[in-house]
């Protein structure tokens, strides 16, 4: 069982907690200076508390604040060498926050999904200890990458949910436009992508397999599947993460100017 302080409750911090609390085997403490924010995730946590102190106190510290104030955040910490920070500040490298503490640091790309357990999450910096593999585990999946791919991770894994968002509202409206209820409809797309995305990752099948696996000739797939590939919705979703990956990167450099 680990034992783990959460510093920042605000949308990405509340679902840390709820992810780690999924299996109820460790002992999560919530700190935020914001009583209404501790009250959100009361139910899910071990403790809340306001008092630095005592959030500081766990061998592992995840750092969930804004990229701006980050940095100074962690400067008022007084961790030491035989703990972990985690920094969850998207842009900030890890070049930036080794030098303001004493703790192992770790840095991590996260996204919302994490509470519910679906997180998926890029990690670099220091080592990646059992504890800290069981607590991200309980968020969802991680990948472990160089410090100079975490911009485009940023890009893929961290404002991906947004465009996926998007795309199920697309297919939602189009169910709807044609008659479907509009939490039937909702329910049909958002469920589809749930199906192939773990279908995807359940597959050792490349993706253009899996779609011509759903493409029967002369079928209604293979119809909007030509729509698709005569479009450029292809090159518009990668100028999205294009466009991601860019102010990731000029981020990390006004945190490095800073």
């Amino acid at each position: 069982m680990a034992r783990a302080s959460v510093i920042g409750c605000g949308n990405m911090g509340s679902a840390l907690v709820r992810g780690l609390a999924q299996s109820g085997d460790h002992t999560v403490i919530a700190y935020d200076v914001d009583e209404e924010a501790l009250a959100s995730v009361s139910e899910y946590s071990t403790e809340t508390t306001t008092d630095l102190d005592v959030a500081t106190a766990s061998d592992i510290v995840f750092v969930v604040v804004k990229p701006d104030i980050a940095p100074g955040v962690v400067e008022e910490l007084d961790l030491d060498a035989d703990q972990t920070l985690v920094s969850f500040a998207a842009g900030v490298s890890t070049d930036v926050i080794e030098p303001l503490t004493d703790a192992t640091v770790l840095r991590v790309m996260p996204n919302l999904a994490a509470a519910t357990g679906n997180m998926a999450a890029a990690v670099t910096g220091g080592e990646l200890t059992p504890e800290i593999e069981a607590l991200l585990e309980e968020a969802g999946v991680f990948v472990e990458v160089d410090e100079e791919y975490m911009d485009i991770a940023t890009a893929v894994n961290g404002s991906g949910p947004a465009f996926v968002f998007y795309l199920i509202q697309a297919m939602q409206q189009a169910g709807e436009d044609a008659g479907l209820d509009t939490e039937d409809a909702q329910v049909l797309a958002a469920q589809t992508f749930k199906g192939a995305a773990e279908t995807v990752l359940r597959s050792d099948e490349p993706i253009e397999d899996l779609i011509d696996a759903v493409c029967s000739p002369n079928g209604t797939t293979i119809e909007g599947m030509d729509v698709l590939w005569n479009s450029d919705v292809d090159e518009e979703l990668a100028a999205a993460v294009a466009a991601a990956e860019r102010r990731s990167r000029e981020l990390a450099a006004e945190s490095s100017d800073a």
